[in-house]
Formats: structure tokens, sequence, C-alpha cells
């Protein structure tokens, strides 16, 4: 790490990056920001824009079961609700008895209840409402290895599975016919957008942990002419929003989580700009 820190001290000359823990966050941007990036790409695409806002919610009520159960280990426990959440809501949108909207919206309710319930016993919840805005300033080398692997992970799931899930996006039955197993597709599709969502929550927090997912997908599309030119265009706004929040929030000094959603934002209006010029 000594030599990537040095590395950064010396392309990166100014001031908020000659610290330590500028330089993780620096590195957690450059791995977080592609990660939801892509994957925000395709809950667009399935207009499933909420979902991540309800597995956001889940986390909540994944610390609290694992208080409950005697886990030491709070990522472990998000992680394995946050999958079994993810799984339930694929398989009740499936079902066809209700909406996806709806069924996002009950599960997101349910959760973040559940979580407050169990988190708020006995006064405790001020020790867990960090997890809300998110630090991505304490984030830890140890942190950016298992970042690195979801990356890895999700450009493996990328490359093997992009075609079916755009497929299964865009006609499910047109899907099928040609082979693709839509509901098992979708399922591994949900459960890698619940590993990231898990993996970042403590540093982009419950509460924008969507729209850091949603709106560089959403400002891509608006400026893309294709599937490829989506993904190329949501991954450069997400780094670019990512990049210049975090050394804005340094200046500023504001909320990391936050200065990031507001240039997102920004570039998301942007594109709605652009998109009515050239039509």
């Amino acid at each position: 790490m000594n030599v990537i820190y040095g590395i950064l001290g010396t392309i990166l000359p100014l001031e908020a990056y000659q610290y330590t823990f500028m330089k993780n966050a620096f590195l957690a941007v450059l791995l977080l920001t592609p990660l939801l990036g892509l994957l925000g790409t395709m809950a667009v695409n399935h207009q499933m824009a909420f979902f991540s806002d309800a597995l956001g919610h889940s986390a909540l009520t994944g610390i609290g079961l694992g208080i409950l159960l005697g886990l030491r280990n709070d990522l472990v426990a998000m992680l394995v609700f946050g999958i079994i959440w993810a799984i339930l809501i694929c398989i009740i949108k499936q079902s066809g008895t209700a909406s996806a909207d709806t069924v996002i919206s009950v599960f997101s309710s349910t959760s973040v209840a559940a979580g407050l319930l169990i988190l708020s016993h006995g006064g405790k919840f001020a020790k867990y409402s960090s997890l809300l805005i998110g630090d991505i300033l304490a984030v830890t080398p140890a942190d950016l290895f298992w970042l690195l692997l979801a990356l890895a992970g999700t450009l493996l799931l990328w490359i093997l599975l992009y075609n079916s899930l755009l497929l299964t996006s865009v006609d499910p039955f047109l899907a099928r016919s040609r082979g693709v197993r839509t509901r098992l597709v979708e399922c591994l599709f949900v459960v890698a957008v619940a590993v990231a969502v898990m993996l970042s929550i403590r540093w982009v927090g419950v509460l924008l942990i969507n729209a850091l997912l949603i709106l560089p997908a959403a400002a891509g599309r608006n400026l893309a002419r294709s599937c490829r030119q989506h993904a190329a265009w949501t991954v450069c706004l997400a780094l670019f929003s990512g990049l210049v929040g975090l050394t804005l929030s340094y200046y500023l000094d504001a909320s990391a989580g936050a200065s990031i959603v507001i240039v997102s934002s920004l570039c998301y209006a942007v594109s709605l700009a652009v998109r009515a010029i050239r039509k």
C-alpha cells in the first residue's frame, strides 16, 4: 500500500490527497463507483430503481438480527440477510402477484421498521445512526480488498450474463424462447446488487445508496445511443461524480456521500439538457 500511496501523492498534487484517509477514500471511489454504475444500468433497464433502497434499509435489519443471534461481524450479518431479502423480493416479483414497485416498497418499509425496532431497543440506535449517512473517509485497506473482489465478481457476471440480462429486461418472453433461464438470471443479478450494496452501505449510507446507484445510470441513459454507450457513459459519470464530490467534500468540510450525490444530480440535469437539444 505504501507504493500505491506514493504514486497517488505524486499524481494528485492537491492538499486533500496528502492524507492517508483521503487516499483510501480515493481508491474506494475508484472501485465503488464503477461497481454501482454497472449494476445501476441494469437496475434502470429492469425498472427496479428503488431496489437498492429496499436493500439499504434491510442492512439495519441484518445488523439487528445479527445482534440477536450473537454475530460479532456486522458485515456478515448484513450480507447474509441482504442476499436472502434480495432473493425473496425477486421470487415474489416473478410470481406476478404484485407489480415490482409495490413489492419493493413493501419489503423496504418492512425492513426499515424491523431494523429500527430491534436497534432502538434500550435506546441503542445512536450507535448505528452512522449507517444512515455513511463515511467513506473511514475506509481501510482491508475494506478496499473486499471492494476489489466485489468489482471483479461484478465484471465477471457482466461478461457472462450481460446479453441474457439485457434481453430479459427488454422482453422476458423472448428471452425464455431463446433458452435464457430468466428467473435464474434475475436472481443472480439481485444477489450481485445485494452484495454491492451491503459492502458499500457503511461508506455511502442508507439514505444515499439508491441515489449513487441510479443517478449515473439514469444520466448515462440520456446520453447513450446504444447499450454499450449506456454502460460506458454510466461508469464515466459515476467516476467523475465520485472523484469531484470527494474532493469538494474535503474543501467544503461536508459529507462526502452527499457531495458525490449532488454532483451526480448535476450530471443528470446536464444529461437532460443534452437529450432535449438532440431532440
